[in-house]
């Protein structure tokens, strides 16, 4: 048994196998996961994990090129927002290098997450509390 970092056999499995580009999408509840692309499940109940808990995990493991977000999600869900926005900067500090955060419409989003490896749903019920990573190097 693994005794840090990721626990979930299945994400840790897809982060180990991606390039650099490629995309990984943690998502809320309700984000439609195109057919086609790897869905890991992680919801148990409202809020259980939350999209922040699956987020946190996931950089435990992961090299960032960049972000992408949706418009909307700054909009309708500051708070929420903010306290990503929040994690992402603490996270460049720690890395020592900045963590871009591109935005594109709600509708865009989810076209772009057709290009995602997988798609990671959490059990946070806030709108628009999405994110894709794009797989940097450590190199």
């Amino acid at each position: 048994m693994k005794r840090t970092g990721l626990l979930n056999s299945e994400l840790s499995y897809i982060i180990s196998k991606l390039g650099h580009l490629d995309t990984l999408t943690v998502c809320d509840a309700g984000l439609p996961v195109p057919e086609g692309v790897q869905r890991i499940d992680l919801a148990v109940s409202e809020g259980v994990p939350s999209f922040i808990d699956v987020v946190e995990a996931v950089l435990t493991e992961l090299e960032l090129e960049s972000v992408e977000l949706a418009e909307e999600f700054k909009d309708v869900s500051l708070e929420k927002h903010d306290e990503l926005i929040e994690l992402l900067e603490q996270e460049s500090k720690e890395r020592g290098k900045d963590i871009p955060v591109d935005y594109v419409r709600h509708v865009n989003f989810k076209l772009n997450t057709k290009k995602s490896v997988a798609i990671v749903r959490s059990g946070e019920f806030t709108p628009y509390a999405n994110i894709t990573f794009k797989a940097g190097v450590v190199f």
